[in-house]
């Protein structure tokens, strides 16, 4: 489990380029459509002081932070539903991630073209936004003819459960058809289940990331003012990066070169770590740790997750067999300095199957199988 994450945009507004400096993986950046034919995935480690800190703390032979997959997809143009540029390719590879990051050009400069020949985010934007649910309207009206012959099994549960798709795939197609995502209206759980094969891209959770000069990146500037009215009016997320600048602390070698250089610009974080802690919170993700003397690990699971659950993650034999949890909170440890001090001040806990484990727990599991 982790956070998987597809990068989209029109052609030269600075996906590849973000690409490579999360990644720093060799994605072809260059000045023209296109140049990114296949999809680059790249795995990137979460950033997470609290780890570092434990490490410090409890010495492992080894550390293994939780990751982030990010998937770069080609520039998407005005017709990509009916195969223009390089069509419904690249629009199958948007279905298999958890959160769509929506690459918008707010910067000038005229080396670098822009595919419409003007920098206009809210145009760029409906471009986007329309090609995505035009996509996913050519799956609902597929589906539909699907569903007319699973109807005709009367009493059966495949046909009740098509009888039930019908409102649904109707709404649906009126919101795609408008050109209106399909996370732009409430659904209800069961709703939800009902649609959960169609693999909707618009009802995936969307951040816009305006990709902007260095002079824009504290001060901003109207290219971003505009995004984020757009993205207030749908509920979405906002991260500013300036890819340039990105570029420039991924070619540097030391993380305290990175951080002199942060400092150095007046910034607390890079915009690409903003980026994945946003992705993280938008789908209900959180970390909890493993810590010994062999290794030191952190791991995704979802906010809500029981014991049980969370265990499931490291093997599914620790979720089948699971007895109890030995638990306390990161910052327990941070205080006292040391695991023998936690136990002592009474803060370690044993838990059963009921508890419901929290973002920044280090726990060990006991299990039988």
């Amino acid at each position: 489990m982790g956070l998987n994450c597809g990068i989209v945009g029109l052609p030269n507004v600075g996906k590849s380029t973000i690409f490579s400096a999360l990644t720093s993986a060799p994605a072809e950046a260059a000045n023209y459509p296109f140049c990114t034919i296949d999809p680059n995935v790249g795995i990137v480690s979460v950033p997470d002081p609290r780890l570092d800190h434990i490490v410090e703390l409890i010495p492992p032979k080894k550390v293994v932070p939780a990751i982030v997959e990010f998937v770069d997809i080609a520039g998407l143009v005005a017709g990509a539903s009916k195969g223009e540029g390089l069509g419904n390719r690249f629009l199958s590879h948007i279905r298999e991630v958890g959160v769509i990051a929506h690459v918008v050009r707010c910067f000038e400069d005229e080396d670098i073209v822009h595919v419409s020949g003007k920098i206009n985010p809210s145009s760029d934007i409906e471009t986007i936004n329309i090609e995505l649910a035009l996509a996913d309207l050519e799956t609902v009206e597929r589906r539909k003819e699907k569903n007319v012959k699973a109807m005709k099994a009367v009493g059966t549960e495949s046909g009740k459960r098509a009888a039930a798709l019908v409102p649904i795939l109707e709404e649906l197609s009126a919101l795609f058809t408008e050109g209106k995502p399909a996370r732009s209206r409430e659904w209800k759980d069961e709703e939800l289940e009902l649609m959960r094969d169609l693999h909707l891209i618009t009802l995936k959770p969307q951040v816009y990331v305006c990709n902007v000069d260095e002079d824009a990146l504290l001060a901003g500037n109207g290219f971003v003012e505009e995004v984020k009215r757009i993205a207030g009016k749908e509920g979405a997320e906002v991260v500013v990066i300036c890819g340039k600048l990105e570029a420039e602390i991924a070619a540097l070698e030391s993380e305290e070169d990175k951080h002199e250089f942060l400092d150095a610009a007046g910034l607390a974080e890079s915009g690409l770590n903003s980026l994945i802690r946003t992705g993280y919170r938008m789908l209900g993700l959180r970390t909890f740790f493993t810590a010994g003397a062999d290794e030191d690990r952190a791991w995704t699971f979802h906010e809500g997750d029981t014991a049980p659950k969370a265990a499931g993650v490291i093997h599914t034999d620790f979720e089948k067999g699971f007895i109890k949890a030995e638990v306390y909170h990161c910052d327990d440890l941070f205080e006292l300095g040391s695991e023998q001090q936690v136990k002592a001040a009474g803060r370690l806990r044993i838990e059963g199957k009921e508890y419901v484990v929290k973002d920044g727990d280090i726990v060990h599991f006991r299990f039988n199988v």
